[in-house]
């Protein structure tokens, strides 16, 4: 990934503050648009000044399309998109309301749907790119109590695999990887910390992000990785 252009979404959160800086120590030159200033000083804490240099920072709405376009166009180029960004919850289903529907598809599914949009047109123009996307075990198997949320990832799921189809001949690839718990601390405070050593390290999931948005993974496309650890 060695001087590399490469658009990070949710790179401040549990998630991301393994996958970001593993992406700097690669090399990358990485944008990272953020909400929350509070997160975005966490991470400076875990990446060296060397690294600092390479990370740029933009306060963006990814669900504001005008502000994706912005984004992408403002990259000078797009050689990797790793988009961690999305939510958890549930809930039965007969009490659950549409407003949180709604919002589960915009995290999990609008967002990835406006970011590879705008992405991918800048990718193919340079015929070069990795997109690498989150979805879930939960989408491929569905437990009660999570059927917005596994949709939701089910539908990132299908959308990364489209991508792969429309992609076939050039050199841009997508593929998409399928957590179980991942240990983060909101997971631990959420769910205690009892079974903790059985679920995925942030820093597990980093290596294997960064080496399919690498340019050796060029032959990998519309996979959907498992990564499950112990459970």
């Amino acid at each position: 990934m060695q001087g590399k252009h490469v658009l990070v979404t949710g790179g401040t959160g549990g998630l991301g503050l393994g996958v970001t800086p593993e992406v700097l120590r690669r090399g990358a030159y990485v944008t990272l648009p953020y909400r929350s200033r509070a997160n975005a000083e966490r991470l400076k804490s875990l990446v060296s000044p060397s690294e600092l240099v390479r990370l740029q920072w933009v306060e963006a709405d990814l669900l504001d399309e005008g502000r994706v376009a912005e984004l992408v166009q403002g990259m000078e180029r797009v050689d990797g998109l790793i988009h961690l960004m999305g939510g958890f919850s549930m809930g039965p289903t007969p009490s659950y309301s549409l407003e949180q529907w709604r919002q589960d598809l915009d995290l999990n599914l609008t967002a990835t749907f406006l970011v590879c949009k705008h992405v991918l047109a800048r990718m193919l123009e340079q015929n070069y790119g990795r997109i690498v996307t989150i979805a879930s075990r939960g989408a491929v198997q569905p437990a009660g109590q999570l059927a917005a949320y596994a949709a939701s990832k089910a539908g990132v799921v299908a959308f990364t695999k489209a991508i792969a189809a429309e992609t076939k001949g050039t050199n841009v690839t997508a593929n998409v990887v399928l957590p179980s718990v991942i240990d983060t601390p909101a997971n631990r405070k959420a769910m205690g910390t009892e079974n903790a050593g059985e679920w995925v390290k942030p820093e597990s999931l980093a290596h294997t992000i960064c080496e399919l948005a690498s340019e050796a993974a060029g032959d990998i496309r519309g996979a959907a990785l498992p990564i499950y650890g112990n459970l």
